[in-house]
Parts: structure tokens; C-alpha cells; sequence
């Protein structure tokens, strides 16, 4: 693409029509700015248009997509072609930091996140002036500027507090540190000067509390990895700085300001070499008091939040996403310093807690704050360690928990009044999904009724909070990894739990509430069966969520559980009955028709594994409907979105297990379809293990006569590629496929077709690749059909018996006993990149594997080989009847000691012996 008004022109008119509500203007502007990105220039003209419109929508809408863009393509990845030209990547680096600080805040946000992803590929081998290019701005004076710098710097430089340690890690964090840590420190003096000079301008100190809270958050990152000899000598005065910078009015202050500033303190006092500066009784006593409880209070802004905006509200009190809250950073004040002075800050706190509850009792109307306060407060102090999935693991044992719940959290489970008090109905919601794991059984049946009533409350927050403690209380395990709370527990509310759960989708703001979908598809998989007689009302409602959301998908998390929720209901009905497959089939193929014709991306993969499950559950041949779809799935551009390949490879999977003889008759002409499926994804070195999935699948399902003229292309196809570029995953998985291809057509087959494409490479491939590899298969189902074909080899080749193969005999004996016996080795060359499947960036959705759609693992000799060990045996002794003498002396004289023992431990156990 030309940099040129026309373009640009262009690529204005189909920006506007990308932000257009009606999906037949929107979707095809989409599709239109997806076919041209490839092009070079294409982000180049990006930046030209949103430094130059005159339009400040499509300024913004060219920085959105120029963000997500770098989001998708910037990555470089081994063996796939780079999606951005070696000339625009340097445009791009040489322009865009000038560009942002230049930029308003709305684009300047925007750029700096680019400038963060670009970092974390390029920075600093790649991009080595950037440190310096942004610390010179610190000069200028213009805190636009300096703002758009230390944004910049925190996006970049926030990972260091998420990263493992490592020593290349550490000297990138050394190299920041020498540039950049003495002109912070200068920077954070000069700006707490400037805020005592200008203590009665509000404007300006709403700036400069910006940027304070930019250098707070950039000083936690840098000393998150504990590399105190830069700012050891600084501490004091950073300490003292805080201290005192909170113990202002609050109210003058920002909440992210106060927030980190907070969150610095926390970060500090659990420091065992700061520990001193905490020591001090004063000291404790002025930060829990000044500190600590102002902060917990429930303030003006949350309450608007929690009434007005309670998806903000729950993703910040939920999901971690609070960590610029005052709250949060409070709470983890209160945790940090427990770690030294446990006993010293319970007492403090637990007076605070006995005056709060004592006020709230006095008017409860007007107090209720002081409650939620002290509730709060319990939670932050009783709470040492804690994980998604149990709550709190580690609790303080100076705080009775249970003593609580029955005398403060109790009440207002049970408050009958709808309206009263909605955030002190929360609060005890959350205490009992918190502390799950420190409650008695007795207490959580006791909240489980409540609970299911708080579904139906009006307030979002409320009837969310009660859809996620349910769904948590339900993935507790008890004994024998059975569930905690049991189906037979649950008979008595199974009716009002659905009824409850499916109207509160109905309640205003919730119809795509993601924890409420959550629960339902929990409470499915507790209830098992007990839920089928509700299932043909149910999957109506669900059938018709779909249909709606499919419209416009906006919330990932509750369509993914939307989908499990269909799948769950499918597994449970058809388990107790697999002729009600087809009544899904009715209910659900309209909508999914659609999904595919109107090709709506985040859905197709979900669609694909929920037909594969219902494909899998008929026991005769494939339906008409399915065989009237299969040529579609073939078609190339499905197999262009990294997110399809999974899903359509199990469905094609599906269809070879179910029909693979209807497919060779009926669809002669697919067969050369399925082989380029194969051909494009053993190409790659993310997918090829799909390829193999399909072709061991073609070799196990499809008559013989079918593929026989197309056997010897396949094999070269593989060795083109294991010429090329031979990983340990294509190894293992050339390994299992070449065994299956003796286990099916035997061993003389697979040796003749290796010779037929170059004499001797029967040899080569077992000398070369299976006795040196075969170790590293990996799964039990894997290693049987390694175990099986490679004893086929072994004794029902004659070429390995009589020709220069024969030396070969002995070695992979040895090798199949090493198989047997072995640890499995899982070591990969240090020059082997291994590509993680998840991680290859594209513009399509990532595939998103459903659980409960999940297959079953497959075995395909089972029926024939129950233990591979046994077969060995019977198979050498029926090859030694056929030579005898022979092979006692061979084995004898050139096996390995402890490998003979293990043989010889076979025979015995076969009752055969060799002769």
C-alpha cells in the first residue's frame, strides 16, 4: 500500500463504518481492514492517520487499531512469515515514541501500550536507545510529557513483578536500574517539592498526585525482583515521604496516589531487611490508625459504583482487578504487616473491629458503614494465604472465624428485606465464598438455601455474589475427592436452585452475567442426573441465549460457559439415554447454522466441539444432516484461523470414527480434500501433531483400498518435512503414526513402502529415528501402539530376519524393552524452540477447549492387545518355533543383561519360552 491521500482516504471511510452498531456494515469493514493489514505500509499509514485526521474519532479508532494491531503481528514466530516488514518495524521504532508524547491522553494511552508491546519483544537488544530517548524527556519540565513517559515506563516495566527470577531477567532489570533509577528519585523529589509550592492549587496538584502515582507504581515494579543495593541508601526518605504524603487530608489525594502509595508501604514492610523500620510501636500504631482504617471505609464512590456501575464494581472486588483501590491496598497493608507483627496488629485492629460493630448496632440505618468497615477489616486480617479455587487456605488463628459468622454474617444472609442493606448482604455473601474453606460443613449447608434465595435480589451485585459463592461451594472437594456438598444434599433446593439461576438472567443488567452462566453450568455437573428431568425446558432457554448472543458476542467468559452448560446438558440426557441425541441435534442446528453461515468467529470452534459430542454419541451411521455438512469442512479458509484447527480436526476425527467407509463411497472426491488438510498442517510446527491426529485416524478408519493410492505421497510428505525441520514433537508423533501403519496393514507393508521410496530407508528410519527416540513417546495409548507395531517389526518382517536389517534386530529389541521399562525421556535440544499451541498470535479467536465436550482417550488396538509385555513373549516364542536354536543364542550373547531379565520375566509370565 502507497502512502498516499487515496489510501488514506480509504482507510478513513472503512474505519467509520468498523464503528457502525448494524453487523452487515460493520462486519464486512472488519473483514476488509483484516485483508490488507498483511500489506506493507499498512501501519504506517495507521500512524499517519492518527497524527493528521481532522476527525478525533477515527484519530482514536486508528490508535485502537494500530495497538491491537502491533498486539497481533509484532511477534516474530520460528518458521511462520513475518507479518510486519523489516522497514516498517523501523518506522515504526524511530517514530512512535515522539509521536505519543506529542499525541492527546485518549491516543497517548493507546501508542504507550504499543510501545509496551513492542518493548517486551524488542527491548533491549532490538531497541537499545529507547531508555534514553524517554529519560532526556524527563527535562522538558512539560508534565504532559513527563506523564506520557512514565506511562509509558510503567506499561513496559510492570512485568518485572509477575516474571520468575532469572539472571537474564535481572540484568535487564540492572541495565533499567543504571539508566533510569537516579532520575526517578530526582524526578519524585522535585514533584513532592512542587506539591508543597503549589498546596493550594487543585489543578495543579490533580497533575502532579498523577504523576506521583505514575513514580509509586514504576518504584514497586522496579523492586519487586529484591534488588535493594539501588535504592537501600534512598529508602528512609521514600518511606518517610509516603508516610507522611498519607497521613494528609485524604480527601485532597487521589485514589490511585494513595492507593500505590499504600501498596509501596505493603510491598516494603514484608521485606525481611526492612523489617526495622516498622519495629517501633509508634510507627505501627500511627499507620494502622491513619493509614490503614481511614482507607477501609466503604466511600461515597464506591456505593455509586456499587448501585450504578456494578460490573465495574464486581470485576475490581471479584477479580483482583482492585489493585488500584484503596481498599485492596489497605488489605494488603494489613497482610504485609502481619507477617512480622501478627500479634501486635490483631490487637490494634481487633478494638477497631469491637467500636465499629459496637456503632453500627447503636443506629444500623444510619452506621451500616461501620459494619461493612469491620467486615472488611476481619477479612484483611484474618486471610494469610488464599487461592481461586479453595478461598483462604491459611488463616490467622488469632481471628475466630466461625464465631463471626454466627454472631455478624448470619443475620444478614438470612435478612428477609429485600432492599435493606444490599451491601452488607454482599459482605456476608463474600465472607462465607472467602473463608469456605475454614467454615465448618454444617455452616456452608446452612448458607447454601440463603444463598439460592440471594439469587433473586434485585441489587446486580447481590444476586452476582450469590451465583459465584454457590458455584464455588460447589467445586469443594470432601473425601475421596467426591464433592463436599453432595446431590442427595442438594434434592431439597434442585428446583428453586434452576428456577432461580435462570430468572436472575432475566434481571435487569444480567442477562450475560458471566458468574450466573458459571453456576448453572456447576450446578449441572453436581446434579448430574438429577437434572435431566428439567433439561427439555432448560436447553430451550439455553438455545435461545445462544441465538441472541451469537447477534453481537461480547462477553467471552459467559459463552464459554454457555457452551459447557450445552455440553453438560448433552453428556447428562444422552448418558442415561443416547436416542435423545437427536432431539438436540433439532434444538441446537438452527442456531448453529447460522453460526456458520454468518461466520461468527468466536463461536465457530465452540460449534465444531459440540458437534463432534453428538457425533460421537450416535452408535449407527453418520446422520444425512452431518454428511451434508462434510465437504464445507474441508473447505481451506476454516483451516486458516489457528482457533478452528482443534475443534475441526476432532469433528473430522468424529466423522472418520463413525463413517469412515460411508465418507470413501458416498465422498470419493473428499479424500484428496482430507490429504491437503493434512499436507498444510504437518507443514507447521505448531499444528503438525493435529496432521498426525487426522492421518492416524484416515489410516484406522478408512478402508484399505480407499487411500492405497495415496500412501507412498504421504510418506514423502513426512520425510520432506523431518528433512527440513525435525523437532522432538514431530518425532514422537511420526513414531506413533508409522507403528499404527504396521499395526494396521502389518510390518512387511510398512517396510516395502519405505523401501519403494528409496532402497534401505527401512533401515535408516529404525536406526536413525526409532531405537534412538522411541524413549521419548509420551501416554500410555501412544506407547502401546509404539510397543505393538515395533514386536510386528520384530517378528513379522522376515526382511529383519534374513537381509542386512537383520543387524537391527537386537537394538530395537533392546529399545522396545527400554520402553517398557524406562522412565519416559523428556529432554528437548537446547536449540529446539518448542512453539506453545496456545501461544500463536493471529487476528482470529484463540481456540478455547470445552471441558465437558471433552473425548474420550481412544485406544485403537485395546480390543486386540490388552499388555504389550505378553504379546512380546508370545510373539518371540511363535517366531522361535519357526527357527529353532536361533534366537536364545543371539539373545543371549548381544542383549543387555537387565534387559534379558526383563525378558526372560515376560516369557515366565506368558507361560511360553523360546526354543
Amino acid at each position: 500500500m502507497e502512502l498516499n491521500d487515496g489510501n488514506l482516504q480509504t482507510l478513513t471511510e472503512f474505519m467509520r463504518k468498523t464503528l457502525d452498531p448494524d453487523p452487515s456494515v460493520r462486519r464486512p469493514a472488519e473483514k476488509f481492514l483484516e485483508s490488507v493489514e498483511g500489506n506493507q505500509n499498512y501501519p504506517i499509514l495507521l500512524l499517519t492517520l492518527l497524527e493528521k485526521s481532522q476527525d478525533n474519532v477515527i484519530r482514536v479508532c486508528a490508535a485502537v487499531t494500530f495497538k491491537n494491531y502491533i498486539k497481533r503481528n509484532w511477534r516474530i514466530i520460528e518458521d511462520e512469515p513475518n507479518k510486519i516488514s523489516d522497514p516498517d518495524r523501523t518506522t515504526i521504532k524511530a517514530n512512535i515514541v515522539n509521536l505519543m508524547l506529542s499525541s492527546p491522553e485518549q491516543i497517548q494511552k493507546q501508542l504507550s501500550d504499543a510501545i509496551s508491546i513492542i518493548g517486551r519483544e524488542d527491548f533491549p537488544l532490538k531497541w537499545p536507545d529507547l531508555l534514553t530517548e524517554m529519560v532526556t524527556r524527563f527535562q522538558s519540565g512539560d508534565f504532559h510529557i513527563i506523564n506520557g513517559v512514565l506511562r509509558t515506563a510503567h506499561s513496559l516495566f510492570k512485568r518485572y513483578r509477575h516474571e520468575f527470577k532469572s539472571n537474564e531477567l535481572w540484568l535487564e532489570i540492572k541495565l533499567v536500574l543504571d539508566t533510569f533509577a537516579n532520575p526517578l528519585t530526582e524526578l519524585f523529589k522535585a514533584t513532592i517539592e512542587l506539591c508543597q509550592t503549589h498546596a493550594t492549587d487543585i489543578n495543579a496538584l490533580k497533575i502532579l498526585f498523577s504523576s506521583l502515582t505514575l513514580i509509586s507504581k514504576l518504584f514497586y515494579s522496579l523492586n519487586f525482583q529484591d534488588l535493594p543495593e539501588f535504592f537501600e541508601d534512598n529508602m528512609e526518605t521514600w518511606m518517610s515521604n509516603f508516610h507522611n504524603l498519607l497521613t494528609l487530608d485524604n480527601k485532597l489525594l487521589q485514589t490511585d496516589l494513595v492507593s500505590n502509595a499504600i501498596q509501596f508501604l505493603a510491598s516494603v514492610c514484608e521485606r525481611p531487611h526492612y523489617k526495622h523500620l516498622f519495629e517501633d510501636q509508634n510507627i505501627l500504631t500511627s499507620i494502622c490508625e491513619k493509614v490503614i482504617v481511614p482507607n477501609m471505609e466503604f466511600r461515597s464512590a464506591d456505593e455509586e459504583a456499587f448501585e450504578d456501575n456494578s460490573e465495574e464494581y464486581i470485576r475490581r472486588d471479584l477479580e483482583g482487578s482492585d489493585i488500584d483501590t484503596r481498599r485492596r491496598a489497605a488489605c494488603d497493608l494489613v497482610r504485609g504487616l502481619c507477617k512480622f507483627f501478627e500479634g501486635p496488629v490483631t490487637a490494634i485492629f481487633s478494638g477497631y473491629v469491637n467500636s465499629m460493630l459496637g456503632e453500627y448496632a447503636k443506629n444500623p440505618g444510619v452506621n451500616w458503614k461501620h459494619k461493612d468497615a469491620a467486615i472488611y477489616l476481619v477479612t484483611s486480617l484474618a486471610s494469610k494465604a488464599q487461592t481461586a479455587k479453595h478461598g483462604i487456605t491459611q488463616a490467622n488463628e488469632l481471628v475466630n472465624l466461625t464465631e463471626f459468622f454466627v454472631n455478624h454474617i448470619l443475620t444478614d444472609l438470612k435478612s428477609q428485606n429485600v432492599n435493606e442493606f444490599p451491601v452488607l448482604k454482599a459482605d456476608a455473601i463474600k465472607y462465607v465464598m472467602i473463608f469456605r474453606s475454614q467454615l465448618p460443613k454444617e455452616q456452608l449447608l446452612q448458607a447454601v438455601p440463603l444463598l439460592v434465595a440471594h439469587l433473586q435480589a434485585e441489587s446486580t451485585v447481590e444476586h452476582t455474589y450469590a451465583a459465584h459463592a454457590l458455584e464455588r461451594l460447589f467445586t469443594m472437594r470432601g473425601p475421596n475427592n467426591s464433592t463436599l456438598i453432595t446431590p442427595a444434599e442438594m434434592a431439597p433446593f434442585t428446583e428453586q436452585l434452576l428456577n432461580n439461576l435462570f430468572k436472575a438472567l432475566a434481571l435487569p443488567g444480567s442477562s450475560e452475567n458471566e458468574y450466573i452462566m458459571k453456576a448453572i453450568m456447576r450446578s449441572f455437573s453436581l446434579l448430574q442426573e438429577a437434572i435431566v428431568s428439567y433439561i427439555p425446558t432448560l436447553i430451550g432457554q439455553l438455545t435461545h441465549k445462544l441465538l441472541l448472543v451469537s447477534k453481537n458476542p461480547s462477553k467471552p467468559h459467559f459463552n464459554h460457559y454457555l457452551f459447557e452448560s450445552l455440553c453438560l446438558s448433552i453428556r447428562i440426557t444422552c448418558k442415561a439415554n443416547t436416542t435423545t441425541v437427536g432431539s438436540f441435534e433439532e434444538a441446537l442446528f438452527p442456531v448453529f447454522t447460522e453460526i456458520l453461515q454468518n461466520d461468527v468467529q468466536e463461536f465457530v470452534p465452540y460449534v465444531f466441539q459440540v458437534m463432534s459430542l453428538l457425533l460421537e454419541i450416535h452408535t449407527s451411521s453418520i446422520p444425512n444432516s452431518y454428511m451434508a455438512l462434510f465437504p464445507h469442512l474441508l473447505q481451506p479458509v476454516l483451516w486458516e484461523r489457528t482457533g478452528n484447527i482443534p475443534p475441526l480436526v476432532r469433528l473430522l476425527q468424529a466423522y472418520l470414527e463413525k463413517g469412515g467407509a460411508t465418507i470413501a463411497s458416498s465422498a470419493a472426491d473428499k479424500i484428496p480434500g482430507l490429504l491437503g488438510v493434512f499436507q498444510k498442517l504437518i507443514a507447521s510446527k505448531a499444528n503438525d501433531h493435529q496432521g498426525f491426529y487426522l492421518m492416524n485416524s484416515i489410516i484406522e478408519h478408512m478402508p484399505t483400498e480407499s487411500i492405497v493410492q495415496y500412501r507412498k505421497q504421504i510418506f514423502i510428505l513426512l520425510f520432506q518435512r523431518l528433512q527440513s525441520s525435525k523437532t522432538t514433537k514431530f518425532i514422537k508423533s511420526f513414531m506413533v503414526f508409522i507403528n499404527l501403519y504396521g499395526v494396521k496393514y502389518g510390518a512387511i507393508a510398512l517396510q516395502e513402502i519405505f523401501d519403494s521410496i528409496q532402497p534401505k530407508m527401512f533401515g535408516m528410519v529404525l536406526e536413525k529415528i526409532v531405537i534412538p527416540e522411541v524413549q521419548k513417546v509420551s501416554g500410555p495409548v501412544e506407547k502401546k501402539i509404539c510397543a505393538v507395531g515395533i514386536i510386528k517389526i520384530l517378528t513379522e518382517c522376515p526382511a529383519m530376519i534374513d537381509t542386512e536389517y537383520t543387524k537391527l534386530w537386537t537394538p530395537l529389541l533392546q529399545a522396545l524393552i527400554g520402553l517398557f521399562e524406562l522412565p519416559e525421556d523428556d529432554s528437548i535440544p537446547d536449540d529446539e524452540h518448542f512453539i506453545d499451541i496456545e501461544d500463536t498470535p493471529g487476528y482470529q479467536t484463540a481456540f478455547s477447549q470445552l471441558a465437558f465436550a471433552g473425548k474420550k482417550e481412544h485406544d485403537p488396538i485395546g480390543e486386540v492387545v490388552s499388555n504389550p509385555k505378553i504379546l512380546l513373549a508370545q510373539s518371540l516364542h511363535k517366531l522361535s518355533t519357526a527357527c529353532p536354536g536361533r534366537f536364545p543364542s543371539m539373545l543371549s550373547t548381544s542383549l543387555n543383561a537387565e534387559a534379558l531379565q526383563y525378558l526372560q520375566g515376560y516369557l515366565q509370565a506368558a507361560s511360553v519360552q523360546l526354543v
